[in-house]
C-alpha cells in the first residue's frame, strides 16, 4: 500500500462522530488521517479542536478560515433564491456542505491523499451532500464513510470514545447532535426524536429572549444582497452576524419541523436561524417592490426547486447552475432598503420598504382624485379578458 493509499483527509467537526472516526481510521484502518476543520462561523476554541484531533490520532490539523467564503460563494446565493426547503429550513447545514468538500479535495490533492472521508450516518443527508460534490469536484479520490460502516449507536460511540480518552462535548445525559454555522444552528437527537416532545429550552443558545424594548432595522440591499445595516456598509459576514444577534434577542427565529429526507426517512428537526429568517424575508419583500409580475410568479415557481437540489447535495449539478444564472438576472433591480422591527414577545416583521427603482407607483395604485390610471380603458380590458370563459359558458349553455 502507497502512501497516498493510506493518507486521507478528514471532514473534523471536532464533535463526537467524527473525533471516533479518527481514532477509528488510524488504529483499525491502519491509515494517516489529516483532520480538516472548516471555520464557517460556528465559533469555537480551535486550539482545543487540535488537541482532540490529535489525541484521537491524527497525525496533521488543518484549519481553514472560510466564513467569508461561505458568505460570499453559498449564503449569497441562497438569500437570491429565499431558499427555504419544504418552505421552512434555510438550509443552513446543507449549504455548508459543498464548501467543505471544496477545501477536502483542495487538502488532499495538497497532502497527496488518495481519499477524503466524512462523518454522516447512513441515515442522513449529508453523506449525500459530502459524496455527490467530491463525485462532481474530485471523481478520482475515494470516499470513506466509517460511520456509517462501523455500525455503532450513538450510546456505544460515546462509550468507545472514553474508552480510549478522546475528549468529547457529548456525553448520555447530554446526547444532542450540534451543527452550527453562519447561517444558523441545527439540533438533533435524544428528546427531539420525540415529534410530541417540546423542545426543552436548553436546546436553543441563538434565540435567547432577552430584548425588553422594541427595535428597528433597516437592511440595504444591492443587486439582491445585503450590503449595509442602518446606513453602515458592512460585509456581508457581519452584517449576519449583527442581525442574527439583535432578532435572536427577542427569542425569535426557532423551526421545529418533520421534513423529509432524501434517503426517504422523515424526520424531526429543530433549527435557530434568526438572521437567515429575518434577512430572507426582508429580500423576499424588496423583490414584491422591484420585481416585474411575471418575473416575480417564475422566480417563486424556481425558488423551492433551487431549495431542493441544495438540499439533495446537487450544489454542483447542471441544473444548479443554470437555476443560479437565472437567479442571478432576476437580482438586477432588486435594490432598495426594507425596515424590519422586532418587538416583544418574539416577534419580526417587515415595517416598509422602499426603493430608488420600485415598480410600485403612487400616482397609479391611489384610489383619490387626480390619479394617473385612466380607468374607462379598464372595461375593454376586462371584457377581452373573460371573452374565452364567457365564449365557453355559453356553449356548455347551449348543450
Amino acid at each position: 500500500m502507497t502512501t497516498k493509499d493510506k493518507r486521507v483527509v478528514l471532514a473534523y467537526s471536532g464533535g463526537l462522530d467524527t473525533s471516533v472516526a479518527v481514532r477509528w481510521l488510524t488504529h483499525e484502518q491502519g491509515m494517516e488521517v489529516i483532520a480538516l476543520v472548516a471555520d464557517i462561523g460556528q465559533g469555537g476554541d480551535w486550539a482545543a479542536t487540535r488537541e482532540r484531533a490529535l489525541a484521537a490520532g491524527a497525525v496533521e490539523v488543518v484549519v481553514v478560515d472560510a466564513v467569508d467564503e461561505f458568505a460570499r460563494d453559498f449564503v449569497g446565493p441562497a438569500i437570491v433564491a429565499n431558499a427555504r426547503y419544504e418552505g421552512k429550513y434555510p438550509l443552513v447545514s446543507a449549504l455548508s456542505r459543498p464548501l467543505i468538500v471544496r477545501h477536502l479535495v483542495e487538502a488532499a490533492r495538497q497532502h497527496g491523499a488518495g481519499a477524503i472521508a466524512h462523518g454522516c450516518t447512513g441515515k442522513g443527508n449529508d453523506q449525500v451532500r459530502f459524496e455527490v460534490s467530491a463525485g462532481a469536484l474530485a471523481p478520482d479520490l475515494q470516499v470513506l464513510a466509517p460511520v456509517r460502516g462501523w455500525g455503532l449507536t450513538r450510546e456505544q460511540s460515546i462509550d468507545y470514545a472514553r474508552r480510549f480518552g478522546i475528549p468529547v462535548p457529548v456525553t448520555k445525559d447530554s446526547p444532542y447532535s450540534v451543527d452550527q454555522n453562519l447561517w444558523g444552528r441545527t439540533v438533533e437527537c435524544g428528546v427531539l426524536e420525540d415529534p410530541w416532545c417540546q423542545p426543552p429550552e436548553e436546546v436553543f443558545c441563538l434565540t435567547t429572549p432577552v430584548a425588553t424594548e422594541a427595535k428597528e432595522m433597516v437592511v440595504s440591499f444591492e443587486r439582491g444582497l445585503p450590503v449595509a445595516l442602518d446606513g453602515r456598509p458592512l460585509p456581508l459576514r457581519r452584517l449576519i452576524e449583527e442581525v442574527t444577534a439583535t432578532v435572536g434577542s427577542f427569542g425569535w427565529g426557532r423551526i421545529d419541523m418533520v421534513e423529509n429526507r432524501r434517503v426517504g426517512i422523515k424526520s424531526r428537526e429543530v433549527y435557530e436561524c434568526p438572521g437567515a429568517l429575518a434577512l430572507l424575508m426582508a429580500h423576499a419583500d424588496l423583490e414584491d417592490l422591484t420585481l416585474e409580475r411575471d418575473l416575480s410568479h417564475e422566480k417563486a415557481r424556481l425558488e423551492p426547486r433551487w431549495a431542493e437540489l441544495v438540499y439533495d447535495g446537487l450544489w454542483y449539478s447542471p441544473l444548479k447552475l443554470a437555476l443560479d444564472a437565472f437567479m442571478a438576472e432576476s437580482q438586477r433591480h432588486v435594490t432598495g432598503d426594507v425596515r424590519l422591527r422586532c418587538e416583544v414577545p418574539g416577534r419580526c416583521f417587515v415595517a416598509g420598504r422602499r426603493s430608488p427603482v420600485a415598480l410600485y407607483d403612487y400616482q397609479l395604485a391611489t384610489y383619490e382624485a387626480g390619479d394617473a390610471f385612466d380607468q374607462s380603458l379598464s372595461e375593454g380590458f376586462v371584457r377581452l379578458w373573460g371573452l374565452g370563459v364567457q365564449t365557453w359558458a355559453a356553449r356548455q349553455e347551449a348543450e
